[in-house]
């Protein structure tokens, strides 16, 4: 079991990845756009994950 202090470590890291796809989703729209994928969506899952598993 996570101690209160991984697991407000651990949502805090989320939400910072969470912030940080939404800033760079004009980026991931351009590159789409030109035929380059960006692989933000494993960063946010594994972020989701670790913070799932904390809870």
């Amino acid at each position: 079991m996570a101690t209160p202090f991984a697991r407000l470590v651990t949502a805090v890291q989320y939400q910072i990845t969470l912030a940080f796809a939404l800033v760079l989703l004009p980026v991931a729209t351009l590159a789409s756009r030109l035929g380059v994928t960006l692989p933000l969506h494993r960063l946010i899952e594994r972020s989701e994950a670790a913070y799932e598993s904390a809870r």
